[in-house]
């Protein structure tokens, strides 16, 4: 599918996103864990959202999808059985790492295994910590497949104190969720800070996690099962940027997102906006399950330029694609450093993002740590999307204010994350065109 997005007019209306991604693996997940029945709200259906409800189907686990209700039959954490063939985790890194948390928990013997794309995201973040802890799993030279071998329940897992290299929270949820079934407290420490959703969520079902000091969380094993779940998903920060962005570039725009998570990890790309000159107003904010939920209003104002570094760009890393774009419209060069991280995603996305920028006419640096990026130089033309529906996106979005259209080919892969992505921008007042 070719797309292509305009703006004619200022963005107005009010919208309500499809629920967290991050959040709705972890449901899943989690409730395949626990012990009884969850119910989970407006869960994401997407495509990787599908790749870790077919995994928990071939692990045994019972689950029942109506609309965006998703109600799952736990058999606690030593229930799953062994699938027949591997499971595929398509391209969802998210999907891989805490699989293999939950199986080295669970001592299940498994293959996990996914896409082109998939296996060539570095594992041994993983790999060597779990080892540490005596889990039983190999790699294809550091990358999926990854194999766990089989372990007896009463043989438990060792407590190990682990700092990680990298502020990663895939990497710290995979170690979380192995340290359930170790013989001892495990304290996991990090450079900076990271998604917290896992502690949360975990923590609301019974789990003894806590956080010792800033970075370091402590996770006790688990002395009775987990509680099932039974929540409402708030809506996606990171879904909700793509249309923040579109209004932001669209002179007279206001618009009003409901229901969002605005848990202070992830709420980065808030203040990045707010700081190149958009007006952001957080109203209507209230704590569900652990999770902090608002509403947020923007309204566009003169961008200017900003540099990001440190804290922040972990506190924003999805968003850098559609950042950029925000950066391509403003007044000035803005600035990326410190974001090495952004080459190990679905694509490198410092590369990528520099290239196809570059066929519409922006100018761009690249560095090895980030980007610079000149404003007002979008002119429009072809680009592709390589398979990272977040680079998909976030090119559609250069397009709205374009001297000439933008077009983005193969944007079907915005389906893995964000299915409604065009019809929310249409609702707002823009333009598609598909073919």
């Amino acid at each position: 599918m070719n797309l292509s997005i305009t703006a004619l007019k200022p963005l107005s209306g009010s919208i309500v996103l499809p629920g967290d991604k991050s959040l709705s693996h972890r449901a899943a997940l989690f409730a395949a864990l626990a012990e009884g029945t969850s119910t989970v709200n407006r869960f994401l259906v997407s495509g990787v959202t599908r790749a870790m409800l077919n995994s928990i189907t071939a692990l045994g686990i019972e689950w029942r999808l109506e609309g965006d209700s998703l109600t799952v039959v736990g058999k606690g954490l030593h229930g799953f059985t062994a699938p027949a063939a591997p499971l595929d985790c398509g391209n969802s890194a998210t999907t891989i790492r805490m699989l293999a948390g939950a199986l080295a928990a669970s001592g299940t013997a498994c293959v996990l295994d996914g896409s082109a794309g998939l296996r060539s995201r570095p594992m041994n973040r993983i790999i060597d910590p779990l080892r540490q802890m005596n889990v039983p799993i190999t790699s294809d030279s550091g990358c999926a497949p990854l194999t766990l071998t089989s372990r007896t329940p009463d043989n438990k897992l060792a407590a190990i104190q682990y700092t990680l290299p990298i502020a990663s929270a895939q990497v710290k949820s995979c170690l979380i969720l192995a340290a359930l079934s170790a013989d001892a407290a495990t304290i996991l420490q990090e450079p900076g800070p990271s998604r917290d959703h896992t502690e949360r969520m975990l923590a609301a079902m019974g789990a003894a996690i806590t956080v010792e000091e800033p970075y370091t969380v402590k996770i006790e094993p688990l002395a009775q099962p987990l509680a099932p779940l039974a929540i409402t998903l708030p809506g996606d920060i990171s879904s909700a940027a793509f249309m923040l962005v579109a209004a932001a570039i669209v002179p007279g725009s206001r618009i009003t997102i409901r229901d969002v998570g605005v848990n202070p990890t992830r709420t980065g790309i808030l203040d990045a906006l707010r700081e190149m000159g958009a007006v952001i107003t957080i109203t209507n904010q209230r704590v569900s399950c652990g999770e902090q939920v608002a509403d947020i209003t923007l309204t566009a104002a003169p961008l200017k330029a900003i540099n990001v570094s440190g804290e922040s760009v972990v506190r924003m890393i999805d968003e850098f694609p559609a950042f950029a774009v925000a950066a391509a419209y403003a007044e000035g060069t803005t600035m990326v450093r410190e974001a090495e991280e952004l080459r190990h995603k679905e694509s490198d996305r410092i590369t990528t993002l520099c290239n196809e920028l570059k066929k519409l006419g922006v100018v761009l640096e690249e560095f090895p740590d980030g980007f610079a990026v000149t404003g007002g130089t979008v002119q429009g033309g072809s680009c592709a999307a390589h398979g990272d529906h977040r680079l998909a996106m976030s090119l559609a979005l250069a397009g709205l204010q374009s001297p000439a259209p933008v077009v983005v080919q193969d944007a079907e892969i915005l389906n893995e994350s964000f299915p409604a992505f065009t019809a929310n921008l249409v609702r707002l007042g823009c333009e598609a065109g598909e073919a």
